[in-house]
């Protein structure tokens, strides 16, 4: 009985510090314009990021690395998303917490407008299946990183990011840059501690945080 116990903490602990590394987080490739970085699929029609710095008037440092990404929207109203599909699939109900860097250019080849970043799951490529968050608008020259939680509603087996301005038709030139996700990890959460036991040899119940 104890043995099995053990067993049943030990695999609780080992879910809840499992971890996802994306692909080239950070959008590692040489600096070129309308290329997807290695690891990430475009989604939207037309899309064609950017490998920052260096093209556009674009100038700013990377938050890690060598280079980053920059989405844009159009006067014509359309929208620029890429995706990547996850190592490992994200169950209904699991918690997870990362954080990412994001910035904007005041000079990005007249898509020099502030946007949003939306970043969703899906079960399949560019399925935007859960609205997983939603950005303000990113008006700061500079990186911010923004700690990101969410939980997920079902099975998530892709990541998008989206460069969002609003719902339904527009007509708006803006851009956004990206570095830098961190890993995905479980969200902390109370376990069960095994000591001390009863006399009978069951568990206490005793919390942990």
């Amino acid at each position: 009985m104890r043995t099995i116990f053990l067993l049943f903490t030990l695999t609780c602990i080992l879910n809840d510090t499992e971890t996802i590394y994306l692909d080239n987080a950070s959008f590692e490739g040489p600096p070129s314009d309308a290329t997807v970085p290695v690891g990430w699929l475009p989604c939207e029609p037309g899309t064609t990021p950017d490998i920052l710095p260096g093209f556009w008037g674009v100038t700013l440092d990377p938050s890690d690395g060598d280079t980053y990404v920059g989405l844009i929207t159009r006067g014509d109203g359309s929208w620029e998303s890429i995706c990547q599909r996850l190592p490992l699939s994200i169950s209904s109900g699991t918690c997870y917490q990362f954080t990412i860097d994001l910035a904007y250019s005041r000079i990005y080849a007249g898509y020099n407008n502030p946007l949003q970043l939306r970043i969703w799951g899906g079960t399949s490529k560019c399925q935007k299946g859960q609205l997983l968050w939603e950005s303000k608008r990113i008006e700061s020259e500079d990186w911010e990183t923004f700690p990101i939680q969410f939980t997920a509603e079902k099975r998530i087996n892709y990541l998008i990011l989206e460069a969002f301005h609003k719902e339904g038709r527009f007509s708006y030139r803006g851009n956004i840059l990206i570095d830098h996700i961190t890993p995905l990890k479980n969200c902390a959460r109370a376990t069960v501690s095994p000591f001390p036991y009863p006399s009978s040899g069951a568990p206490s119940g005793r919390t942990t945080f």
